[in-house]
């Protein structure tokens, strides 16, 4: 299973993580689009943990972020067709339950939890005041960071020892010649599978915290 070693950092006086910390976390890069011949973006990865929280942080290369942006109450139709970064964290190989986040650039958060065969609960929210979100877009990129509480990770029975079972992805939606968006599915780990799909056991590879 993919690895990614997640560094310790000093208990920080600031909700989020200083550019300094951030340049000694290891970069992660290997996305791939096993269903898309074109080349994807540039996403680079990376993740940093101090005794309270973990810090995670997208780097995204895109010149023309689609957001959707319709008077739609329903984050299921407007974060679920725009760009966006995913973190899918599982308790166990049957998935049985994960939960989800999916955050566009524009720092709405879709978090659901989910059993097998996609039943997803749109009801369900990360505990209340254990996620905080902020983001970025630029000309050329944007970027999205994510801190969690280790307690909510703890409580949701996702941080075992040192270990945390982590699907990373990414939807592109571009737009087509009738005007339409299509996305395009961007993962960490090539889940082997004839079509897109992230809800599925193969998609996950580890955060590893070391100190």
């Amino acid at each position: 299973m993919k690895t990614y070693k997640v560094h310790q950092i000093d208990t920080l006086s600031t909700s989020f993580v200083d550019d300094h910390l951030w340049e000694q976390a290891p970069k992660m890069t290997d996305f791939c689009s096993p269903w898309n011949e074109a080349p994807v973006d540039e996403i680079t990865f990376k993740a940093l943990w101090s005794d309270e929280y973990l810090f995670l942080k997208f780097h995204v290369e895109d010149s023309q972020v689609h957001l959707n942006t319709s008077e739609s109450n329903r984050c299921t139709e407007t974060i679920g067709e725009s760009d966006r970064v995913e973190l899918f964290f599982r308790t166990n190989d049957q998935l049985n339950p994960y939960y989800c986040l999916e955050i566009d650039p524009s720092v709405r958060v879709m978090d659901f939890k989910a059993t097998p065969e996609k039943n997803f609960d749109f009801d369900w929210q990360w505990p209340s005041g254990e996620l905080q979100v902020k983001s970025l877009i630029n000309s050329t990129y944007f970027t999205v960071e994510i801190r969690l509480s280790l307690k909510s990770l703890k409580d949701l029975n996702l941080l075992k020892n040192t270990v945390i079972e982590t699907g990373i992805y990414r939807a592109k939606y571009n737009k087509q010649a009738d005007g339409s968006f299509e996305p395009t599915w961007i993962s960490w780990v090539n889940p082997q599978t004839a079509t897109p799909n992230f809800h599925i056991a193969s998609s996950y590879g580890k955060l590893e915290f070391v100190k």
